[in-house]
This record gives C-alpha cells, sequence and structure tokens, in this order.
C-alpha cells in the first residue's frame, strides 16, 4: 500500500467516522484570522467567547479593531488566555494587514502562497501553525495545518516520529495528496475530531478507534495485554 493510498484511507474513515466537519466557523476571513491567533494555546470554546467579546467592542475589520484602545482589547479578548500578548499579535496583524492589503483580506488572492507565508511568519507571534491556518481557512489555499494532534495521531499510525518536526510531518500530506483546500481542510478538522474523542494524549479510547486496524500504537497495546 502506497502512502498516498494510506493516507486516503484514513481521511476516508474518518469522514466516515465523523461525517463533515464544516470548520472554520466564522463571518469573514478576517474573523478565521483573529481565531487564528486567539486560539494559540487555548480551547475553542474559549475562543468563541473572545470573539463575541470582541464583537462587542468593534467591527470585525482591521481598521475598527485598531482603534479600540489597547486595555479595552485585552478585556475583550480575555477569555482566550494570555489576552495581552494576543492583543498585541492582533493589532501587529492588524497593521499589517492595513499597510501591505489596504485592510482587504480579499486584497490578498492574486499573491502566491509562499509569498504571503513569508510574510505571515515575519509577524510577531505567527508561526507555522498559525501562518498555514491563515492560508487555508481565511485564503483558501492548499497549505496542510500541523498541529499537536496531528504529530500524535500520525506517529501513533508508525507514520512519523513522536518528536517529528512541523516541516518533516506537512511534507508527508503535501508530498503524498494532490493540492486539495477543501480536502486539507476537512481532513485537519476530522483529526483535531479524533485527537479530542479517540486519540488522547491520555486514555486512548483504542477499541472504539476508526483507524484502529491501521495503527501501530493500537497493534503493540493489544499485545502488551497478551502478555
Amino acid at each position: 500500500m502506497t502512502l498516498t493510498h494510506t493516507l486516503q484511507q484514513i481521511f476516508e474513515n474518518l469522514l466516515k467516522e465523523y461525517g463533515s466537519q464544516s470548520w472554520w466557523p466564522a463571518d469573514s476571513a478576517f474573523e478565521v484570522m483573529v481565531g487564528a491567533i486567539l486560539t494559540q494555546n487555548t480551547a475553542w470554546s474559549s475562543v468563541e467567547k473572545a470573539i463575541a467579546g470582541l464583537k462587542d467592542v468593534c467591527e470585525m475589520t482591521p481598521g475598527s479593531l485598531l482603534s479600540v484602545p489597547l486595555e479595552d482589547l485585552e478585556q475583550a479578548i480575555r477569555p482566550s488566555g494570555y489576552f495581552r500578548q494576543k492583543a498585541e499579535r492582533l493589532q501587529t496583524l492588524c497593521r499589517f494587514l492595513n499597510r501591505e492589503y489596504g485592510g482587504d483580506p480579499g486584497s490578498m488572492e492574486p499573491v502566491p502562497t509562499l509569498t504571503l507565508r513569508r510574510q505571515l511568519l515575519d509577524l510577531k507571534g505567527v508561526g507555522p501553525e498559525t501562518a498555514d491556518s491563515i492560508l487555508l481557512y481565511a485564503l483558501d489555499r492548499a497549505v496542510f495545518v500541523v498541529d499537536a494532534y496531528t504529530v500524535r495521531l500520525f506517529s501513533r499510525l508508525g507514520l512519523c516520529g513522536e518528536d517529528a518536526g512541523y516541516r518533516e510531518v506537512q511534507a508527508v500530506f503535501m508530498d503524498s495528496l494532490a493540492p486539495d483546500t477543501g480536502m486539507f481542510n476537512e481532513y485537519h478538522a476530522l483529526i483535531v475530531r479524533h485527537g479530542k474523542e479517540r486519540c488522547r494524549k491520555r486514555d486512548p479510547v483504542c477499541g472504539r478507534c476508526a483507524l484502529g486496524g491501521m495503527c501501530v500504537f493500537n497493534l503493540r497495546s493489544q499485545i502488551s495485554n497478551l502478555r
């Protein structure tokens, strides 16, 4: 079985198990960008509260967000945690959008993906996962997003090491699958769902796993239980 076929089988099994995830929930591309900053080191339920608080104090545009006094911005996004850092990062993102793209994410459409990625990574507080989340979910670029759930699942499946780096894991997907924004979107969302419900860091639910028959971790656990 080729790696491409294995990745497709994993995707099909997860999709059959959970159905379409309709991710990323947002009203605009800019809101997705804001969410990508706010979701750093926190649960999405907290991000939803922070976005709701943000909408109470400004319109969801770069210019409007920048008009909010920093202390008010910090309090609005407080539920997301690390609110002082994230307020600064949101302002940095908004200044970048205003300076380079007239405050309109739609103006980024003709810019090559690699150029956009470099620009985003140059922003303070934006790492590969945040940059790629913006590219995939806000700008519809075929870039696969890697997170802790991805590394955990694919190391247990035997497709990468537990300490594999971001680019190494990303290459597993992007070198083996045709660039497909819709599939990459759905695939990543399914991995996150599976990581929360089945392939947990502690006490994974291997007995009801849609990928149990493909999983090295599961096989080793079964062998260990027989001893």
